[in-house]
């Protein structure tokens, strides 16, 4: 079947042992910045997030906090959803594992295709398990006997799994990363799962016995005795939730038929994603995602944000403070594309003092209070017809492009870069020509100085409509309040209102 233009999008799943923390808040934000973009584009979207409940750590959580472990689930994974109205977030769907019946449907149709496929067989199994990745390591992949994401030592955990056949499948994965069938992002993370794979893939335990998983999770097949493995149970829900159990219309526009299938995840899970997932996809005969962009971590002190090191920020509390502007703009153009990036109020202020408020809200406020100082808020027709006007006029002519450009490589920091660009050009484009000297000289009678006004405001004004409609899948309200100040009512455009107060800088 030929493709169609619809663009799907997903974030991975948090657990939901504890609230969501700034790290969650930067992998959402990225990923409603590029499915806004899409959509600025004119292109059919649908952006999926969720929350992944039925781990085990979810279990010990509740039990910590004296509560059912559903009533504890379905309350954490409301405060996900939640986020929506701070973060200024556009998903069009929230799948929570344990609580949407199409999950449940999804996973049991995956495991049956898979298991069809001759992929799964028992195993007897000891290992070292750490729980807070829910996954088992081999000894030469701790460092110095503790896990890297977590440092701690894993537990030795003897069982008797179900285990899927991942060796099958490593020439098909090798062929699918290295001919760009699927994309990653950066190259740098393509790079490193071909060396895992390069080195020798081995079967996968994916499944737990329901005794050790406390009945919480989805029942083997067949095997009520087993519950299936949380992260194989999470991987299928960019699936699930487009009706894969059944009721198909979805899945085949926005899954088989869909020009673009996108996952948004952190570095931790890449080899979730890139490796069991797509070998899953392929055990099933399923299409594969398109592309995988994977982000850096966010650190404090140094450290990684994380709920289990104590460190966590809430990016509801930096919204109240600081507003969600000024949040959203620091997680999509401070934030490295490699490597970790530490966080600090300090530089989230600096940032948007620089950029929003002595930047943009600064272009934006002189250009119209120049249009109704000299001009009565009324514009004289086209701009950048001349020379005075051409380089920022082309600068804009060219900004679309270049974001298309940056967003295709998931670099953030280079798209608001080339937005920071044109407002820079503006900014010295007002300095250079200095519109107050043209003024006085056209009271003198000067025409050519009167002309020159007018196309300098002009070419002025049109580069603020194009920033604050290219702004719109970065700070989406900001970008808004600036460009309902550039419409015209009755020939004139509105009276300058500050959009991006000066934030005060912590102490």
């Amino acid at each position: 079947m030929t493709a169609n233009g619809n663009f799907y999008i997903t974030t991975s799943i948090p657990y939901v042992n504890a609230e969501p923390h700034l790290g969650h808040a930067l992998e959402l934000v990225q990923a409603d910045a590029a499915a806004r973009h899409r959509r600025l584009r004119g292109q059919p979207v649908r952006f999926l997030t969720g929350t992944d409940d039925h781990a085990l750590k979810n279990v010990t959580a509740a039990r910590a906090a004296g509560l059912a472990v559903r009533e504890f689930v379905d309350a954490n994974a409301a405060r996900f959803r939640g986020l929506r109205g701070p973060l200024g977030l556009s998903f069009d769907d929230f799948i929570s594992t344990s609580a949407d019946a199409r999950h449940r449907a999804g996973v049991e149709r995956l495991w049956r295709q898979c298991a069809d496929r001759g992929d799964f067989y028992l195993r007897h199994y000891e290992g070292l398990y750490c729980p807070g990745c829910e996954q088992f390591y081999a000894p030469a992949e701790l460092d110095h006997g503790v896990c890297a994401e977590h440092r701690t030592a894993p537990e030795r955990v003897t069982e008797e799994n179900w285990f899927f056949r991942l060796s099958r499948y490593t020439g098909e994965l090798l062929h699918a990363l290295q001919s760009g069938r699927v994309r990653v992002e950066p190259a740098t993370r393509r790079n490193e799962v071909l060396a895992f794979i390069r080195a020798g893939l081995t079967d996968f335990s994916a499944s737990r016995p329901a005794a050790r998983a406390h009945g919480w999770g989805i029942p083997v097949p067949g095997d009520p005795g087993q519950i299936i493995y949380v992260w194989w149970d999470a991987l299928a829900n960019y699936i699930t939730a487009l009706g894969y159990g059944g009721g198909e219309l979805q899945y085949r526009d926005w899954w088989v038929n869909s020009g673009e299938r996108v996952h948004v995840i952190g570095k931790g899970v890449i080899r979730f994603h890139v490796v069991y997932w797509l070998a899953l996809l392929l055990s099933a005969g399923q299409p594969l995602p398109s592309a995988i962009y994977v982000h850096e971590y966010l650190s404090a002190g140094g450290a990684k944000l994380s709920k289990s090191s104590g460190n966590a920020i809430s990016p509801r509390d930096l919204v109240d403070r600081f507003g969600t502007d000024a949040v959203r703009w620091w997680l999509l153009r401070d934030v490295a594309r490699l490597g970790d990036t530490d966080f600090t109020a300090g530089r989230l202020v600096a940032c948007a003092n620089s950029d929003l408020a002595n930047g943009l809200g600064n272009l934006q406020h002189r250009t119209l209070t120049l249009v109704h100082r000299y001009r009565a808020g009324r514009l004289a027709g086209p701009a950048g017809t001349t020379p005075l006007g051409a380089g920022l006029a082309g600068a804009c002519r060219a900004l679309p492009q270049l974001i298309d450009d940056a967003l295709a490589r998931f670099d953030f920091r280079a798209a608001t870069g080339a937005i920071c660009s044109v407002v820079q050009a503006g900014n010295r484009l007002v300095e250079a020509q200095r519109p107050w000297e043209l003024a006085r000289r056209e009271k003198q009678g000067d025409r050519a100085a009167a002309t020159r006004l007018d196309e300098l405001l002009g070419v002025l004004a049109e580069a603020c409509r194009v920033l604050a409609s290219e702004l719109q899948p970065f700070i989406p309200a900001g970008a808004s309040a600036l460009g309902s100040q550039l419409r015209t009512h009755r020939g004139s455009i509105a009276p300058p209102t500050p959009v991006f107060a000066r934030l005060k800088t912590p102490d």
